[in-house]
């Protein structure tokens, strides 16, 4: 059999948002087996992949440790020999400012095959968003699109005669594009307005005057940016949706001050504070933020969507693979005498999947249940009964197996519990606890979890440019086997050194115990043991931080 030929399309992103994908941009995501993005991708459009796509974070990123462009190239020559249908993402156009030239050069030179896919570039699309036209029949019959990524190259003495510039890269060096602008004879009164985030939710817009701009936006970070100088910027307040000017809401982080010139006081350079109807709207309380989930191999993603949601880049770092145990000897005498029961004890919906996967396994169904009553531990794992149809009896007030012995609805004496939990490393004081309170414990053997042999590149590759900002672990057993695999894919630091910068959140106090064992500290714990209440807990923690 031949193995299925490999192809690398080169996508252009647009700027940002889903919404200006290309149909054939979107397309291909949906049908990509691997994903290489750079570090300006919107974080959305990475769900637009399916589930099992391997996504490869190789975005640059200045002044950061980053993946270089050679490997770069072997990874997407790499994929492609391998016989998969790899998409290259890139924010903007695939041809504009970016390295396309040196990664066709590399697929050319190995054989494989390609496709370039165009996308909006930024320099269009950020004007248009910010109600900024290029061209005009009066004000500019020409534009330039430029990158000040390296101002030293550029003919300044040329530029400045330009009607209207469009600048990319330009966030970190915009003193030195005002003084060469000025030097070369342009108008410290010249229109300019720097666009921050096109097409995302984050969009943010100043606007002033090449004589006033440097006060304005003194140590704010202005990357990545769009900056457009000419007197366009000035039919910016005709062209927006009526109110619109003035009355525009803009997203603002802590302590930034946005300034636009008045209409009539276009002569004077003191720059007023936008005004505003409305209430600012504020980012998204996870947004900048990247979010290394730990989680079961296959398990749903939906709370990493929650995180997204938020605003925060989220990367999945699978620590638990989850199958059936050594032996279902236990666990088929117990279905067996399922009638000899008082109560059946489930606390995790692994538990739930297997117990009555066996169940079906061993020629039963629900009716087996009858007169034995079950409690959970969770609305999580309720949830999952109710997929078999079935309610619980009893559901802690705490979302914690403590809580369950705590509160039980009645005396345990004399009772005979079932506990269907995992092989190894299970509730222990659960069990302990039950059992001095005077009930007949049968734990047996549903499911097991071990360590997955491997990390995805995507995590390999943010631990080693330092990208995560947060880590998040929903178990012990996650905490433990993350340490594991940490040590055989970086022997020469243990994880407390790995994490050392990243803030460690937990889902409630016996994963808390877990992580203070091994990395001696928690920084953020939820409040509610559930992934709600972790996802909550960390918009509380970056609100704050």
């Amino acid at each position: 059999m031949t193995q299925e030929r490999g192809k690398v399309y080169l996508v252009g992103a647009g700027p940002g948002d889903v919404a200006y994908l290309t149909v054939r941009a979107y397309n291909l995501l949906a049908a990509a087996q691997v994903l290489v993005y750079d570090a300006l991708v919107d974080a959305q459009l990475l769900q637009c992949v399916l589930p099992d796509c391997l996504k490869l974070d190789v975005g640059k990123r200045g002044g950061k440790p980053s993946t270089t462009q050679a490997q770069i190239n072997k990874l997407l020559v790499k994929h492609c020999q391998q016989g998969k249908q790899v998409v290259r993402l890139k924010s903007g156009d695939p041809l504009i400012f970016g390295r396309c030239t040196s990664e066709i050069e590399a697929l050319k030179a190995s054989g494989c095959d390609f496709e370039l896919v165009p996308g909006i570039s930024s320099a269009l699309a950020a004007p248009l968003l910010a109600g900024i036209p290029l061209t005009d029949p009066v004000l500019s019959h020409t534009f330039a699109v430029l990158t000040a990524h390296e101002p030293e190259v550029l003919d300044w003495e040329a530029l400045s005669r330009l009607e209207t510039l469009v600048i990319l890269m330009g966030g970190q060096h915009l003193p030195e594009i005002v003084h060469q602008l000025v030097r070369h004879g342009r108008s410290h009164l010249t229109p300019i307005a720097i666009i921050r985030w096109a097409g995302t939710p984050r969009q943010q817009i100043w606007t002033a005057q090449l004589g006033n701009i440097l006060e304005q936006t003194t140590e704010l970070s202005l990357s990545p940016a769009v900056i457009v100088i000419g007197e366009v910027v000035g039919l910016r307040k005709y062209l927006q949706p009526e109110n619109i000017y003035l009355d525009e809401i803009i997203r603002q982080e802590p302590g930034e001050t946005h300034f636009q010139l008045l209409p009539g006081n276009e002569s004077t350079p003191t720059p007023q504070p936008m005004l505003s109807n409305f209430p600012p709207s504020s980012p998204l309380p996870l947004t900048g933020k990247t979010i290394l989930v730990t989680r079961s191999v296959g398990q749903s993603s939906q709370f990493s969507d929650r995180l997204i949601a938020s605003g925060a880049t989220v990367i999945e770092m699978p620590t638990l693979e989850i199958g059936p145990p050594s032996s279902w000897e236990a666990l088929d005498d117990a279905i067996a005498h399922l009638s000899d029961f008082d109560w059946l004890i489930l606390t995790s919906t692994n538990g739930i999947d297997y117990f009555f996967a066996r169940l079906i396994a061993q020629g039963k169904d629900t009716r087996a249940l009858a007169g034995v009553k079950i409690a959970v531990v969770g609305e999580k794992t309720a949830h999952s009964l109710k997929q078999h149809s079935l309610q619980p009896d009893f559901i802690p007030p705490n979302f914690i197996a403590d809580s369950l012995v705590e509160n039980f609805p009645e005396k345990l004496d004399g009772k005979k519990v079932l506990f269907p939990r995992v092989e190894s490393g299970g509730r222990e004081v659960l069990v302990k606890e039950l059992t001095f309170k005077g009930a007949k414990v049968i734990e047996v053997a549903a499911y097991q979890s071990c360590c997955p042999s491997s990390i995805p590149l995507e995590a390999e590759l943010a631990f080693q440019n330092r990208k995560i900002d947060v880590i998040t672990f929903a178990s012990s057993k996650t905490v433990q086997f993350f340490c594991q695999l940490t040590n055989n894919i970086f022997p020469s630091n243990d994880a407390s050194q790995l994490l050392k910068g990243v803030s460690i959140a937990s889902i409630g106090p016996q994963t808390s115990k877990t992580c203070h064992a091994l990395f001696g500290r928690v920084d953020i714990e939820a409040e509610e043991y559930t992934l709600d209440g972790l996802t909550q807990a960390m918009i509380t923690w970056a609100t704050n931080f």
